[in-house]
C-alpha cells in the first residue's frame, strides 16, 4: 500500500468519525432547543479542530508504527490523486448550492454553517472514496 492511499484510508475515518459525532452531538441538541438557540459554533470550530489534530496525529502514529518507506507520490499517485480531487470539487460545488439556496431564502444561520460544513464533508468523503477505489480497481 503506497503512502497516498494509506493517506487517504485516514482522511476517510476521519471525514467520517468527526462528523457523525459532531452531527449526533447537534440532532440531541436540537431535540431539546430550537435551533436558533443551539451554540453550534464551538462545537463546529472544535470539529473542524479536531479532525485537523486527529490527521497529524494519525499520520505520526502510521509512520511510527508501520514505517514510512516511501513517501514520494508517483505519476500514478498524482492521477489518482487528481482524479479524487477533481470529483470533490463538483461534489462540493453542487453541494454548495444547498447553502447558497438556505442564505437567499433567508434560513437561520443554524442552517446555512451546518450546510457548508456538510459540503466539505460530503466532498471530502466521495473525493477519499474515489481516490480508494482507484487504488484498489486500478486507475
Amino acid at each position: 500500500m503506497s503512502y497516498e492511499e494509506k493517506n487517504a484510508w485516514r482522511y476517510l475515518v476521519i471525514g467520517v468519525v468527526i462528523p457523525v459525532a459532531y452531527f449526533a452531538i447537534i440532532l440531541q441538541r436540537a431535540n431539546s432547543t430550537p435551533v436558533a438557540e443551539i451554540q453550534y459554533q464551538p462545537l463546529l470550530l472544535g470539529a473542524i479542530g479536531l479532525a485537523i489534530v486527529a490527521a497529524i496525529v494519525l499520520a505520526i502514529l502510521t509512520s511510527i508504527l508501520f514505517g514510512s518507506k516511501d513517501d514520494r507520490a508517483d505519476q500514478r499517485d498524482s492521477a489518482i490523486g487528481r482524479r479524487g480531487d477533481r470529483v470533490g470539487f463538483y461534489v462540493m460545488s453542487i453541494a454548495t448550492l444547498a447553502a447558497l439556496a438556505l442564505a437567499l431564502i433567508g434560513a437561520e444561520q443554524f442552517w446555512i454553517a451546518n450546510a457548508i460544513y456538510a459540503a466539505f464533508v460530503l466532498a471530502a468523503i466521495v473525493s477519499t472514496v474515489v481516490k480508494l477505489v482507484a487504488y484498489r480497481r486500478g486507475f
